[in-house]
């Protein structure tokens, strides 16, 4: 009886040796907190850079539309200039230009029927386009979104400013143009055009 009791201990003992959980520990509560910590590091470096590109791509987008559409302006504007035989500029931001007779608006007063403006409208934030003088009915066309700020200025036929209208002979503009979108960083960029001549105006 002895003798049996004995060997089931010592079964009992190899079979605890062998049990492949003895020996083995878990993470401590400081290693835990340790991980979770870096973790956390590791986690908010990369929403970050994730915010980072994307306010970036977003900038970089407005960047491109917006050029676009100043160049788009731009373009049309000097080509209004080039072709004006006269124009009358009002209070540095409206400024009306007389083309040639075939250029004619049809379906205005006689007074605006070959006249056309451009100015700034603070209101909307816009530099339009206006079939006819500054005080036509006709619909605006608005050209470039965001803006701040218009300018004009008048040279004469020596690349001097002009002191007046009927010394004009080139005329340049300059807009300002804000960019925002969301969380982004609202940025004013500048935007100048090379003087263009009237070729068509007789400058005293």
């Amino acid at each position: 009886m002895t003798i049996s009791t004995i060997r089931i201990e010592h079964r009992l003992r190899v079979f605890r040796r062998r049990r492949p959980t003895d020996g083995l520990a878990g993470f401590s509560l400081t290693e835990l907190i340790v991980g979770a910590s870096l973790s956390g590091f590791v986690l908010a470096g990369v929403l970050a850079a994730f915010l980072l590109l994307g306010r970036s791509g977003v900038r970089a987008a407005n960047y491109s539309a917006s050029d676009t559409e100043v160049r788009r302006a731009l373009e049309i504007f000097t080509r209004d200039v080039r072709m004006a035989s006269d124009l009358l500029s009002q209070g540095g931001t409206v400024v009306t230009f007389t083309l040639p007779a075939p250029n004619a608006f049809s379906g205005l007063p006689a007074p605006d029927t070959n006249k056309v403006t451009y100015g700034f409208d603070g209101t909307r934030g816009t530099f339009y386009r206006l079939p006819g003088g500054a005080a036509s009915t006709a619909t605006r066309h608005s050209l470039v979104r965001g803006v701040t700020a218009v300018a004009f200025s008048r040279f004469n036929r020596l690349d001097h400013p002009a002191s007046s209208d009927a010394e004009t002979k080139r005329l340049q503009v300059a807009l300002n143009v804000r960019l925002s979108q969301g969380a982004t960083a609202a940025s004013s960029t500048p935007l100048v055009t090379a003087s263009s001549i009237l070729r068509n105006k007789v400058a005293q």
